[in-house]
């Protein structure tokens, strides 16, 4: 199942869990209303409820804060790649012209990899093929690039040339580690946990001896919290759902076409 279709069904589940919730707050509170009719809360209780709601608005602005972060991060991480790509590229013309045609060809495969890593995306198994492939390619660029170095006899060069490619190496180690850094699932856990209980708390406290369902403000709070909370999730997984940094790709992509 793709992390897409993952979060669409969690979501689902978590907006069926919210009404049976709000529903089960209800009929307690009823229940309590017919056993007791003098019954009354405590006055602690309105604190407790309070410090829940309080809670579960904390948890979704640190989680929403941080997916925003991340995302940002990412799409800045594609723009930094495709600079020093591009750099590394340019610098091929410092070596002698013999070894630039092969190697500007091993460019262009290796940013076609890239692409094709990306595109494969969240698919990890359908991307592995195209990460050994980018491996592979670093290698051979690297030791082409190290062996023009020796004929040029430049240290100005060899620093110029394998600085570039060491920072364009580098780069995908970033976005590797960028793209696995997510926050631990017992924050999840606990946020989906906590939007369970404020249901039952809301079901329970909108509740009267001669009140009937507001099915209006059961229908918004059970919406807008799970809107809410998928938008979270698709922020923290941008090539899963409909928030897609897919198109900062083209920036990687533009370069390609300039390399022909």
């Amino acid at each position: 199942m793709s992390h897409g279709i993952g979060i669409a069904v969690s979501m689902i589940a978590l907006f069926l869990g919210m009404l049976i919730c709000l529903e089960t707050g209800r009929r307690l509170r009823l229940h309590r209303i017919e056993k007791d009719p003098k019954y009354s809360e405590g006055a602690g209780a309105g604190l407790v409820d309070g410090a829940v709601f309080a809670l579960l608005g904390l948890l979704i602005a640190f989680t929403f804060s941080g997916a925003a972060s991340r995302f940002d991060v990412r799409r800045a991480l594609i723009v930094e790649e495709a600079n020093a790509i591009g750099t590394a590229y340019l610098r091929i013309d410092l070596l002698p012209a013999a070894s630039q045609p092969g190697l500007r060809d091993d460019f262009r495969q290796y940013l076609d990899a890239r692409l094709a890593f990306y595109r494969a995306l969240p698919d990890v198994d359908a991307a592995k093929g195209a990460a050994e492939r980018v491996q592979s390619l670093q290698k051979v660029i690297w030791s082409k690039s190290v062996e023009a170095c020796r004929v040029t006899g430049s240290p100005s060069t060899s620093t110029l040339v394998l600085s570039a490619l060491n920072q364009m190496i580098d780069i995908t180690t970033t976005r590797s580690v960028a793209l696995q850094t997510h926050p631990p699932l017992i924050i999840y856990g606990m946020l989906g946990v906590l939007v369970l209980v404020c249901s039952f708390l809301v079901g329970y406290k909108m509740t009267t001896r001669r009140s009937s369902r507001s099915w209006i403000h059961i229908a918004i709070f059970a919406i807008a919290m799970s809107i809410t909370i998928y938008v979270i999730l698709d922020l923290e997984f941008p090539r899963a759902g409909f928030i897609r940094i897919d198109a900062v790709d083209q920036v990687l992509a533009e370069l390609r076409n300039s390399m022909r």
